[in-house]
């Protein structure tokens, strides 16, 4: 087997295992949060505010790839760090005892390590894939991806829907299974990291790797296309948090679902994503990563308010989950795939260390936007509705940042093009899509 591919099978193989670890592990720190007697309030915000502080620690990645000498070491360090946040909560779960401030604090060194190690992973993979097959490569991939986290999802739903039943809902029951999930969570991440060890790295630091100033950044998003689209996925990001991370305690405490029919609702999104990636990715190479974006961009905004008139309808709301599955695969695959071919290599790691800040923050104030309306309403059923609501509508005005930078951007700047040796040009994300994605799976019931 050529180096190439055996590179490329073990992206494939980290890839699931740490698809493997969101699934199980990951998408349910809402749920145990929930279940250990936080409130409803702190069960949305676990989404959203320590991926801040996370986005705050991985600023250390650029000068810790340097001083390392290359990005491979930081990004295996990183996933075997991130893997002992799930002992920690394995731990807790065993105990039947965590706190807020507890909580919060060991999610925020989860997406620290997550968001330290991707920005370098970006920079890392963009000198393993080719130019000519990237797009084909990733669109399989994340098919790959998605297919493993949403095993992981379902059989973590499995589990707690057992041992909910099982000894009429016992408590600690419930608590012992998710210290099981959470401790394969961690092998699943160990496992990850061996697979990126595995993995060669012809080009440990681009030869003229720079910090670029936030200043100039700015510049950008004023000046240049890319610059708009970049603030648009940032906008974006916000009005998206307004909801997203209140979905999963909506379900789970005022629409009263088991775990089961929690995990079939998210799981069809899931299988709505891996069976329409080949279809998106074919259209991104015919028309353009913009175009599906804009696409896309505009058929989300409405998401959010369908589940004000879909949520006592159980049918309405597994049609929902499909498109948005569909809505959400494709403007993953395009945002990434447009911040990876505008993003030069020697800036790389520090453009999207300085990007997932500004994400995060988005996604804080977001979620803060929301939770302040929910509780000014009194946390109530009619309070879901109202963020729901208001969360499409700043979704809608997004749309008018989108419109210019779509409009200016290159026809068609993901064909296939012939290439020589490394794709040291280009990059790309989620897990590893270039942003700092909500904690869970509530944004595809979004």
């Amino acid at each position: 087997m050529s180096e190439l591919r055996r590179n490329l099978a073990n992206s494939m193989k980290d890839g699931a295992a740490a698809s493997l670890m969101t699934g199980i592990g990951e998408t349910y720190i809402p749920a145990f949060v929930l279940a250990v007697g936080l409130a409803e309030t702190s069960a949305g915000l676990i989404v959203t505010i320590p991926i801040l502080a996370g986005a705050i620690l991985q600023l250390v990645a650029p000068a810790a790839v340097t001083a390392l000498g290359s990005h491979k070491r930081w990004v295996v360090g990183c996933a075997v760090a991130q893997s002992f946040v799930f002992l920690a909560l394995m731990i807790a779960a065993l105990t039947g005892s965590l706190g807020t401030i507890a909580a919060f604090s060991i999610a925020a060194v989860y997406w620290g390590c997550g968001m330290a190690g991707g920005s370098a992973w970006n920079t890392w993979i963009s000198t393993l894939v080719p130019a000519r097959i990237r797009i084909r490569f990733f669109s399989r991939r994340s098919r790959w991806l998605q297919a493993f986290t949403m095993t992981g999802f379902l059989v973590a739903g499995i589990t707690l829907k057992a041992a909910q039943t099982l000894r009429g809902g016992d408590h600690d029951l419930i608590l012992h299974a998710f210290a099981v999930l959470f401790g394969l969570a961690f092998a699943s991440r160990l496992v990850s990291a061996w697979y990126l060890s595995r993995q060669t790295e012809p080009v440990p630091v681009p030869h003229n790797q720079r910090q670029v100033p936030v200043s100039q950044l700015l510049l950008r998003l004023r000046r240049s296309p890319d610059g708009k689209l970049i603030l648009y996925l940032v906008m974006a990001q916000a009005a998206t948090q307004v909801a997203a991370p209140y979905f999963t305690p909506f379900m789970l405490r005022q629409m009263q679902l088991d775990y089961g029919t929690y995990a079939a609702l998210v799981a069809t999104a899931f299988a709505a994503r891996i069976f329409s990636l080949p279809f998106l990715g074919r259209f991104a190479e015919r028309s353009g990563a913009n175009k599906l974006l804009l696409s896309c961009g505009v058929a989300m905004a409405p998401m959010a308010v369908m589940w004000v008139f879909a949520y006592q309808n159980m049918p309405a709301l597994f049609a929902l989950q499909i498109l948005s599955g569909v809505v959400w695969g494709g403007f993953e695959l395009a945002s990434s795939l447009l911040i990876f071919e505008r993003i030069a290599p020697a800036e790389r790691t520090s453009v999207l260390t300085t990007y997932n800040l500004s994400n995060a923050s988005a996604l804080v104030a977001g979620s803060l936007l929301g939770g302040a309306v929910f509780e000014a309403l009194g946390a109530s059923f009619q309070g879901y509705l109202v963020i729901f609501a208001l969360s499409s509508l700043l979704r809608a005005l997004t749309i008018t940042l989108l419109l210019p930078a779509a409009g200016n951007l290159e026809k068609s700047p993901l064909q296939r093009v012939p290439s020589r040796g490394s794709a040291a040009q280009h990059h790309r994300r989620v897990p590893r899509h270039v942003h700092a994605r909500p904690m869970g799976t509530d944004r595809d019931a979004s």
